[in-house]
């Protein structure tokens, strides 16, 4: 613990006093309709908000308005929830049903978070249209530090600004390069931004969500928001700013996993994800050696009962995972008891075992983070538990933007709204 402390200690200064200098050509707001700022901090989850390392994310909600959860859409992984964040569509409706997936539509190809040509492709978002795309549309500039379809011309449009991601780059400057934005004259300031963190998440993956070196990432990024919020300060920018996150995490272990190739006739299936929960294509001609026999034989071995993992044909998973009817689902869907993996084999162990997410959105290590602030909020007002599809309709309401038809709704954060 005093090795803990001695860390916090080096990253708690306050935000304010790192704030970045205000170039003189950043002025002062012109009485426009305040911009929307949404940020997210993946895997924090809510809880991280009582370890005494948040003080200006906590200033931030007592400003405002703070929900007691936030719970993800399935599956609880983070590209399909960013999207869901910014379309109002579970990952069902947007198209994103996975960090990894195929499309039955386009044989031969494969989307994964690391493959660029994939991300950068607009057919795996066009599902869909964000925010920002209807903001551009509408003659609002908009501009992404990072996010999930920020690299694409979804619908053939882009952000006035943008970056290819770099997962690289600290906290601080991702503040830094966002308020520089700002510093335009007020007609090339963007009226709705994003912003990304991603250290929590990694943290909770390879430390677990109770270790010191996740809260010791909390406060870093508590530190960059704090900057965030001194900066537009300085700028005379009053900003809506709503903070989220697109899921939780829970504790993992090595000894906690369940390897499929020891329930699976082998050569049978193709293992498309793995980790808390598992998709799996058992289609005749999927695996290179599969026939109709052995895909009835991998159908039954996978739909018996397992310790720690329930396997669900696609089109029969509970209605309350609003999950299974898109083609780019895979044809099995296993979901870990929390605290489980699920991998392909022990040759392919998970690369992280500390944490991870993807479980049944409703389980409390799941639930996700929402605060919000600005002109548009009451102060001091704490919400009830929502669904994260509800974002989408609030953050279009702020930009008096007309909303997609979409699976949310803005009545949660009525009572928390000045109009």
């Amino acid at each position: 613990m005093p090795r803990l402390l001695r860390l916090l200690a080096l990253l708690l200064p306050l935000g304010g006093a790192a704030c970045a200098s205000v170039p003189e050509t950043g002025g002062s707001e012109t009485g426009g309709p305040p911009p929307v700022i949404l940020v997210s901090i993946d895997g924090f989850r809510p809880d991280y908000l009582d370890r005494g390392v948040t003080p200006n994310l906590n200033a931030l909600a007592a400003s405002g308005v703070r929900a007691v959860a936030m719970h993800p859409s399935f599956p609880s992984i983070t590209f399909p929830n960013h999207y869901t964040l910014v379309t109002g569509l579970r990952p069902d409706r947007s198209g994103i049903v996975g960090n990894t997936m195929y499309d039955p539509a386009m044989p031969g190809m494969r989307f994964s978070l690391g493959n660029r040509a994939a991300v950068t492709d607009r057919r795996w978002w066009d599902q869909a249209e964000p925010v920002w795309v209807t903001a551009e549309r509408h003659g609002l500039r908009s501009a992404t530090l990072f996010w999930p379809g920020s690299e694409a011309p979804i619908h053939g449009v882009r952000p006035a600004d943008w970056l290819p991601f770099d997962g690289a780059m600290p906290p601080d400057d991702r503040v830094d390069r966002l308020l520089s934005w700002f510093d335009r004259p007020p007609a090339r300031r963007p009226r709705f931004a994003t912003l990304y963190f991603n250290r929590v998440d990694h943290a909770g993956h390879e430390f677990g969500p109770d270790a010191p070196q996740t809260t010791a990432a909390a406060a870093l990024i508590d530190q960059a928001i704090g900057r965030l919020v001194a900066g537009l300060r300085a700028r005379h920018i009053d900003a809506d700013i709503i903070v989220v996150s697109d899921h939780g995490m829970a504790a993992t272990s090595m000894q906690r996993i369940v390897y499929l190739d020891r329930i699976a006739p082998a050569g049978t299936f193709r293992f498309v994800t793995g980790g808390a929960y598992a998709g799996v294509d058992a289609a005749p001609g999927v695996a290179p050696r599969a026939t109709p026999g052995q895909a009835a034989r991998l159908a039954a071995a996978l739909l018996a009962h397992h310790d720690h993992m329930a396997c669900t044909r696609r089109q029969d998973l509970p209605e309350r995972f609003h999950y299974g009817h898109n083609p780019r689902v895979p044809a099995f869907i296993c979901v870990a008891d929390v605290g489980w993996m699920i991998a392909a084999s022990a040759a392919h162990p998970p690369r992280t075992v500390g944490g991870d997410h993807g479980y049944d959105a409703m389980a409390p290590e799941m639930n996700a983070t929402f605060l919000a602030a600005g002109p548009a909020f009451v102060p001091g007002r704490v919400i009830g538990a929502f669904d994260n599809v509800d974002v989408y309709p609030l953050v279009m309401t702020l930009l008096g933007l007309p909303p997609l038809p979409s699976d949310g709704t803005v009545a949660p954060f009525r009572p928390a709204l000045r109009q």
